[in-house]
């Protein structure tokens, strides 16, 4: 193990006692070159997942009263001791080998990336195809319409097979540079859910690179909850308004 490089992880959970515990384990059971730190805010779950993941031992988990939402929830870390490189990691998330580990020797070499994410795989170990260029009005609303104009937001059409830079790195996996994080203030907190890591990609390209790195992955069992409901599509629409008054002629 090299104890000259430290890692922190957080974790968001709002009623996820069925998923969270697992991706907790596969964490903790998968991560064995540097020391692990890993947080999981729990978002006033009345599903007692707080108390399941508390009771395993293998995270320091931090109640809040009330849903603050992903980003604002994150957040709660940077009052919290954080390693050299910082994971944000979704409750749905499943690792199969020390994939983290294997982000950080990357970052090590690269000096000049600040933020990157792996390749994201189904359940089925198909590549997820996720938004990778800044997000429009075109991309946003046509996109949910239109094979091509998503095709172009996800790259779908695109074979990533080497480092790549991108614009939009997703909030379900990723790895940043802890002193970025807490310099770019984590995620914009106006944002409840939705379009929060967007925001935090574009602003850490001001620091360095924001790479997909296709070598290495991490299973995402998304479930899509926008396209399937009708409060998360409001939130989905709401934050899509926020983002885009805010980024408006930037980086384009």
């Amino acid at each position: 193990m090299k104890n000259d490089v430290t890692i922190s992880a957080s974790i968001v959970t709002y009623n996820d006692s069925e998923r969270a515990p697992l991706t907790v384990k596969s964490i903790v059971e998968n991560t064995k070159k540097y020391p692990l730190k890993l947080y999981v805010i729990d978002n006033a779950s009345s599903d007692g997942t707080a108390d399941l993941i508390e009771k395993s031992g293998d995270a320091t988990v931090i109640r809040q009263t009330k849903n603050l939402g992903f980003g604002a929830a994150h957040n709660v870390v940077l009052g919290q001791e954080l390693g050299k490189y910082h994971f944000v990691i979704n409750p749905d998330i499943t690792l199969n080998y020390d994939v983290i580990s294997d982000v950080v020797e990357y970052f090590e070499s690269n000096p000049d990336v600040v933020m990157a994410m792996p390749k994201i795989l189904n359940t089925d170990g198909t590549e997820q195809k996720l938004p990778k260029e800044k997000p429009t009005f075109k991309r946003l609303y046509f996109g949910r319409f239109s094979d091509k104009v998503r095709a172009e937001y996800v790259w779908a059409d695109k074979e990533i097979t080497e480092p790549t830079e991108i614009k939009f790195c997703t909030g379900c996996f990723f790895c940043i540079r802890a002193d970025a994080f807490k310099e770019l203030g984590g995620f914009d907190k106006r944002y409840f859910m939705y379009l929060e890591d967007a925001d935090l990609a574009l602003k850490a390209k001001s620091l360095g690179k924001v790479m997909m790195l296709p070598q290495f992955s991490v299973t995402h069992a998304w479930e899509r909850e926008s396209a399937k409901s009708i409060k998360y599509l409001l939130i989905h629409i709401i934050s899509s308004f926020k983002f885009l008054f805010k980024w408006r002629g930037k980086h384009k």
